[in-house]
């Protein structure tokens, strides 16, 4: 498929743990870069960490730094966001994005995927 799909996205308590899967045929094949991205209602898409394919280099934004990992499972063509200590404020639509060149938290790639909904909510 040409663009990323990603699952995993629920409904769960500050504190919990919750980790969403991206997965796509291409990572391999076209030596995708991938990249994580947040986007609450009514507000911009941030990035929240990223991977490059060449190296399996990790970059994450502040606000989830200690607490978001991303990592790969290049048998099974997915990318993992394992996320821990779950806050209200990371509530929202979870995005995989992919791009051969491009590797960073601003939204440049080329492709992104439907997204998958993470609400945090006691």
């Amino acid at each position: 498929q040409r663009h990323p799909v990603e699952s995993g996205g629920g409904l769960v308590q500050p504190g919990d743990s919750l980790r969403l899967s991206c997965q796509s045929s291409r990572f391999n094949s076209d030596h995708w870069n991938i990249g994580w991205f947040r986007q609450a209602p009514g507000k911009e898409r941030d990035g929240v960490a990223t991977l490059m394919f060449s190296d399996g280099r990790t970059l994450y934004a502040e606000s989830v730094q200690g607490r978001f990992t991303v990592s790969r499972d290049k048998a099974a063509d997915t990318v993992y966001l394992q996320m821990t200590n779950l806050k209200p404020e990371d509530t929202g639509v979870y995005i995989c994005a992919a791009d051969r060149l491009y590797w960073g938290l601003d939204p440049l790639y080329d492709y992104y995927g439907q997204g998958t909904q993470v609400t945090v909510s006691s």
